[in-house]
């Protein structure tokens, strides 16, 4: 079977790069911070949180595609055969767990628009 949206893999893929969005975040900000630190006046619209949002923006666009397509996956296999449940099973579960993703991506990345990075 190859990897597609009703693979068991798509149930990990989301949560997973979402993790890795999330070190990604909070690692750059710590590097920013440290090495090249906006000034404190600019308050959160500086170099470092418009990094963090276009990267926040990249992966939240990215999660709602695969979530998008996990469902729009899961309806074609609606009528489908008995053999089909699992796969429809894995197609709808990545359909959410790729919007949660999405979700929680967004609910994490709402504070850089109002609290400076580096204070």
């Amino acid at each position: 079977m190859r990897l597609g949206q009703g693979h068991p893999a798509q149930l990990i893929t989301g949560l997973a790069l979402w993790f890795v969005w999330l070190c990604l975040v909070y690692g750059g900000s710590a590097v920013a911070c440290a090495v090249a630190p906006p000034p404190a006046q600019t308050g959160p619209w500086n170099w470092v949180n418009g990094a963090l949002l276009a990267l926040s923006l990249v992966f939240s666009v990215g999660f709602l595609i695969a979530a998008w397509r996990s469902a729009r996956a899961a309806a074609g296999l609606a009528g489908a055969e008995q053999g089909m449940v699992r796969q429809r099973f894995f197609a709808s579960a990545a359909a959410v767990l790729h919007g949660a993703a999405a979700a929680s991506t967004v609910v994490v990345a709402l504070p850089l628009l109002v609290l400076a990075p580096c204070v």
